[in-house]
Parts: structure tokens; sequence; C-alpha cells
């Protein structure tokens, strides 16, 4: 006699209703036959290639993170196309290049397309019930996650930094907190088909509340920053713990990332040169470590090697929730890529076109990625470097290559076409944040919801 788990049972009947040319209708109350995986994006604030021990970093340890990457697949040639925060959150959310509607820099406060799905409304009208927690800073000030397609939002607890207290008034550790808040959402919606974006402040800085408890896992010198991201690997112990009491680790896909390269406070882009700070003209300030994993689905342990970007989370997880992708998203599936169905770089070019005039100019960024090649555009000159044989870009191999750098120069120069007027950072002030206060902010995501009974403010 056969024993069927409730994951056979949901395979068997969807198997069954596409072998009899008919197709499933989901729901949000829908718990058994016809459910969709879950989707779960943790997009950690600042943090570097060389951080995790997975990549290769021999202080801190991230066993939780790590689990990830041996369960899943490890993408070593991903990046950011639109940093900093602001501008990676939003191509982030919605899947395509910032520049597409302007953002060309910081520009914090720019609305984001109101005729474009955010991340959230797309998963929202697919079935999914939708999560955020942590930063947002995203869109104008209109523009906030319950306005832009969350229908659960943790709110932002009052305090300093990392120093915030529970609505008892007792201490907590802000990534904890948010760490709470994760688990909490994921046992609410357990029968239920989740989409949840986890992008705590967490490893920004300043980073000298670190508790000594974390501090003290640390080797090295790095301690208040290592202690941090090992707090941040704790968060994610918790939520891969949950998902296992409820039998959820098989039927969830989780992207791991972060929002741009390290933070020049002791993270690391190694072997890469650069991050965020005085970094940013180097390939470790857009090139960030990626986790893809789904057990029982994509392949356990191996490497991803082909290039990728942050703007393909969102084709991703369309393809999960089995939607057509909107049209304007640049973005591709990396499914068939993580699974070996299809080999090399999921983007022939990656391009980054940051040429705000009023942004700081460290900011500005003219590059283009290809094969092993990067070019990037310094001090009005074309740099050109071997990013394989050279990762730290110590020398300008343009003269050799005058036929690569043309070649790539053309393919940046017909994007930048493309793009329309740039909006200048200058003419906005502010964008959207969370509510402060505790528990959750539970609506429909698409207008400014009143507090029920589970707001905890």
């Amino acid at each position: 006699m056969h024993s069927y788990t409730r994951r056979n049972f949901m395979k068997t009947g969807i198997a069954g209703t596409i072998a009899a040319g008919l197709y499933p209708t989901f729901s949000l109350c829908q718990n058994t036959v016809g459910r969709k995986p879950n989707v779960v994006f943790l997009f950690i604030d600042d943090l570097g290639y060389g951080d995790l021990a997975c990549f290769g970093n021999k202080q801190i340890p991230t066993p939780h993170i790590d689990s990830l990457a041996a369960n899943g697949v490890r993408c070593t040639m991903s990046y950011i196309t639109n940093p900093p925060c602001s501008p990676s959150r939003c191509s982030l959310m919605t899947g395509m290049y910032a520049q597409r509607f302007g953002k060309s820099g910081m520009a914090r406060g720019l609305p984001i397309p109101h005729d474009h799905p955010t991340m959230a409304e797309f998963m929202r009208d697919a079935g999914y019930v939708t999560g955020q927690i942590g930063k947002w800073d995203i869109g104008s000030g209109e523009q906030g996650p319950s306005q832009r397609g969350f229908m659960e939002v943790a709110r932002h607890a009052p305090g300093k930094h990392y120093d915030c207290k529970r609505k008892d008034g007792t201490p907590v550790y802000r990534t904890e907190l948010v760490g709470d808040y994760m688990v909490e959402f994921v046992e609410r919606n357990k029968d239920k088909p989740f989409f949840l974006y986890f992008s705590p402040f967490a490893i920004h800085s300043p980073l000298n509340g670190t508790p000594q408890k974390y501090k003290s896992r640390i080797k090295g010198e790095n301690k208040w920053y290592g202690g941090a991201v090992a707090c941040v690997d704790d968060q994610v112990g918790r939520l891969l713990a949950t998902l296992k009491k409820y039998d959820l680790e098989k039927d969830t896909l989780i992207l791991l990332t972060g929002d741009n390269g390290a933070n020049p406070k002791g993270g690391s882009s190694a072997p890469y040169r650069g991050g965020k700070g005085k970094g940013t003209q180097y390939e470790g300030w857009v090139h960030t470590p990626t986790i893809v994993s789904w057990p029982g689905t994509i392949p356990s342990g191996k490497t991803y090697e082909g290039m990728m970007c942050t703007i393909d989370f969102y084709a991703t997880a369309a393809a999960v929730a089995n939607r057509p992708l909107p049209k304007r998203c640049d973005g591709v599936n990396l499914l068939p890529f993580l699974k070996g169905a299809k080999s090399g770089d999921a983007h022939e070019y990656i391009y980054w076109h940051n040429a705000d005039p009023t942004d700081a100019p460290r900011r500005n960024l003219y590059a283009v990625r290809w094969k092993d090649w990067r070019l990037i555009k310094r001090k009005k000159e074309w740099h050109l470097y071997d990013i394989k044989k050279d990762p730290r870009e110590t020398t300008n191999v343009a003269s050799d290559h005058p036929d690569v750098l043309a070649s790539m120069r053309k393919h940046y120069e017909a994007f930048v076409a493309t793009l329309p007027p740039l909006k200048r950072s200058a003419d906005y002030r502010g964008g959207g944040t969370v509510p402060e206060g505790w528990g959750w902010v539970i609506g429909d995501g698409r207008q400014s919801n009143k507090p029920d009974a589970r707001d905890g403010k």
C-alpha cells in the first residue's frame, strides 16, 4: 500500500489535470491540489562577494547560508545593474534596468512606473500572499510597500540603526527582530502560496552595536562586521528551520544576494577589487554572491558560472508562478540555466549607465560586461580588463584588443540610445518607506490600509 504525503498528492493532482488538457485555478484559500511553490528573496544590504564562507571567506562562519548553496546552486557571475541601494532595489522590484524609467543614479524619491507591475503586484495577482520585511527605499513617498503590491508589511521598530526595542520595551538587535517577523510570516501563511521579500538593514554601517555572541564566532579582526553577517546567517537558519517544520522545503524557491558590493567597513569583494564607497569604479561594486535553492527541482551543490543579474529574479518568479512576464521586463528565467537545460550566459551583455550629473561623482558608472571582458569609462577614456585573468583590474589591455573594445562600445552605445532622458537626483527628496511601529500592516497591497488585529502599533 502506498503512503501519500501532501506533496505527493499535490503533484499527482497537478499532473493529472495537465494530462487531461485542463489547467488548475488558484486562490489564496487553496492549500491542496494546485498550490503554487513559494518564492523567497533574501536581499542583504552591502553583502560583498567574499563575505560568505561558501564564497571563500575563512573568517566568518555562515553555515546556514552555506547549506543553501549545498542544497542549491552558487551563481558566481551575478550582477547588480544599477547600484547603489535605491536604484538596485527598484531594478529588482521592477525586473528591468531602472534607467528605462530615468533612474540613472540614486534619485531617491523618483516614482517607479505606475503602469508596470512591481514583482509584489505581479505575484499578488498570480494568487500569492505577498510579504515585505525590512528596508524598502523604492519609489516616491506615496509608493510604500503596501501601495505597490505587498499585502503584509512588517513595521519598522523605533530605534537607531540596529538598536531598538520590542513593543514591551525589552531591547532587541534589529536583525533578530526582523528574523522574528520572517518566521511569523511563514507560520501565518504556511498553507498558502507566498512571496516573501526579506531585505534587512544588515549589513549596512554603522555596525558598532553587534552583540558579543555574534562577534565571538569570528576569526580575525573584523568582529563587528563579521558578527553582523553571522547574525544574518542565523536568521536564514531560522527561515530554513521553519520551512522544514512545515514540510515546505521542496515547495520553496529561495534566492539570496546583496543590493550592491561590499561594505567598506570590513566587507570583502575577494577575489575582486572595490565595493561601496571609494571602490565604486571596480568590479566589486556590482558583482555580488548569489545562491538559488529549490530542493528537488534545482540540482544540489552545483555552480553556475554564466552571467546573470538581479533583474532576472522577477522573470524567474514569474516562471514559478506560471504567468506571462510583463513586456517591459528585461530579465530572463534562470531556471533552465540552473537546471542545466541551457548553458552559457543568461545575458550576453550586461550594462551600467549611471550618468546622473547631480549624483555623487563616485556613483557615475559607464561600463559593460561581455564574456570575460569588462569595459569601463574612466576619466573620459575607455579601459578594458580581462576579468577572468585579472579580477582585480590591474592591467588595462585596451590597446591590445581594439576590436573587442570597439564591439563592446558599440553595444553599450546602442543600449544607451534606447534609454529615456535621465532624472536628476537633485530633483527628489526621500522615497517610499515602511511604517514605524511593531507588528504588521495587513491589507490588499493596493492602497494605504488601516491596522487590523495583527497590527501591533
